[in-house]
């Protein structure tokens, strides 16, 4: 919330390139991922001025787990998120956001799909396209801070209402109007 709050407005994987080419500015800072600003630099004449933050798990991702999995499975359609590096980037079929991968699978006459994200959407994409094949780039996508929650841990919150995030108001209302900025962007 704190980085929302000093932010003019935000973005998602999914609507960052939209994001960024609705700004009246010619200069733009990008936190937290120097790879989706990477990303978004490829499809705007913005100057991207990133932070060198990013996902361990994306950034983990290398052009040869590419062409070993492209060798495994070679009618496979190889779709990566835009957090990867540029050369991983460069060695896809596509890139997507993880919701842009569930639209593409869905309606793709592909049948086998190589996914470069976290590996938690492979049961996502297992469950929504039966007769379809999905295999990870890399056995290594797991994502530790996205497994700190389970189901239990939901319930427990939900029925204790004990676990609460508090955001001081002037931090919160500052950080919605850069979530607002964001919504008021069509795509």
């Amino acid at each position: 919330a704190e980085i929302k709050a000093e932010s003019d407005i935000c973005c998602t994987s999914a609507n960052g390139v939209q994001v960024v080419n609705s700004l009246k500015e010619s200069q733009v800072i990008f936190v937290p991922d120097r790879n989706l600003a990477a990303y978004v630099a490829r499809h705007t004449r913005k100057q991207i001025i990133p932070w060198d933050g990013y996902c361990y798990v994306h950034d983990n991702f290398t052009s040869n787990e590419i062409m070993a999995a492209r060798a495994l499975h070679p009618k496979a359609e190889v779709l990566v998120h835009p957090e990867c590096r540029p050369e991983v980037i460069d060695r896809a079929d596509f890139v997507y956001s993880t919701a842009g991968m569930a639209r593409h699978v869905r309606s793709s006459a592909a049948r086998e799909f190589i996914i470069g994200t976290e590996v938690g959407m492979i049961y996502r994409l297992v469950k929504e396209n039966p007769g379809k094949e999905f295999f990870s780039l890399s056995e290594k996508a797991i994502c530790q801070n996205m497994k700190k929650t389970n189901l239990e841990d939901v319930l427990r919150a939900l029925q204790t209402l004990e676990t609460r995030v508090s955001v001081p108001e002037d931090i919160a209302s500052r950080a919605r109007r850069s979530i607002e900025r964001m919504l008021a962007v069509k795509i």
